[in-house]
C-alpha cells in the first residue's frame, strides 16, 4: 500500500491543486520575465545597429530572436489559462462532490473573470504583446526594405520573417482569452489528459471508501 492511498480523495484532490498551482505561479513568472528579455533583445540589436553607422540589414535579427521568444511566452500563457480552466472545470467540481460542501469551492479562480473591465484589461494586454513580439520586429523589417541593401539572400530571409511574424500574430490572437465569466471546460467528447488523471484518482477514492 503506498501512501497516497492512506489519503482521502479529497485530501488528494488538495495535493492536486497546491502542485498544479505551483506550476502556474511559476509559469506566470517565467512568462512575465520573457518580456523584459524580449525588450532587452530589441535594445541590444538597435544599438548594435546604430554602431555599425546604421546598416539597416542587422536590424533582420530581431524577428527571429522576437519569434522564440514570442511563442514560448505564448506556450507559458496558454499553460497558465489551462490551469486555471481544469481548476474551474474539473478539480472544483470534484472537490465539491467528493466533501459533500454546497457552497463553490476555489471561488477566486470564476470570481477574478467576472470582473467588468477584464476585458478592457485583456485587449490592453493582446496588443501589448503583439507589438512587442510582432509590431516591433515588423518595423525593423520595413526599414531594411526602405534602406537595404537588397541583397538575395537578405530579401529572402526578411520575406520568411515577415512569414513567421504572422504566424505569431496570428496565434497571439487566436489564444487570447478575452472572456469574461467562467471559461469553456475540454470537449467533453475528447478527454483531456487531466481528467483522465481525474478519472483515476476518484476510482482510487471509490475503493477507499468500499474499505
Amino acid at each position: 500500500m503506498t501512501h497516497s492511498d492512506d489519503l482521502p480523495v479529497g485530501q488528494l484532490l488538495i495535493v492536486e491543486y497546491e502542485r498544479i498551482k505551483e506550476e502556474q505561479k511559476a509559469r506566470i513568472g517565467f512568462r512575465d520575465n520573457l518580456l523584459y528579455v524580449t525588450l532587452a533583445a530589441m535594445a541590444a540589436v538597435i544599438t548594435a545597429t546604430l554602431q555599425a553607422g546604421g546598416r539597416a540589414h542587422l536590424l533582420l535579427l530581431l524577428p527571429p530572436v522576437s519569434v522564440v521568444l514570442g511563442w514560448t511566452y505564448l506556450v507559458n500563457d496558454e499553460k497558465i489559462s489551462a490551469i486555471g480552466r481544469y481548476v474551474r472545470a474539473e478539480l472544483a467540481p470534484r472537490l465539491q462532490a467528493a466533501t459533500g460542501v454546497t457552497t463553490p469551492v476555489f471561488g477566486w479562480e470564476t470570481a477574478h473573470r467576472s470582473d467588468t473591465r477584464r476585458k478592457t484589461r485583456k485587449r490592453l494586454q493582446l496588443a501589448a504583446d503583439l507589438t512587442a513580439f510582432c509590431g516591433a520586429p515588423a518595423a525593423a523589417i520595413v526599414v531594411y526594405w526602405v534602406n537595404g541593401p537588397w541583397r538575395p539572400a537578405f530579401l529572402a530571409v526578411s520575406a520568411a520573417e515577415a512569414v513567421a511574424l504572422a504566424v505569431l500574430a496570428w496565434q497571439v490572437i487566436l489564444y487570447a482569452d478575452l472572456a469574461t465569466g467562467p471559461a469553456p471546460g475540454p470537449d467533453p467528447g475528447e478527454p483531456s489528459v487531466p481528467a483522465q488523471a481525474a478519472t483515476s484518482t476518484s476510482g482510487r477514492g471509490r475503493r477507499l471508501s468500499d474499505r
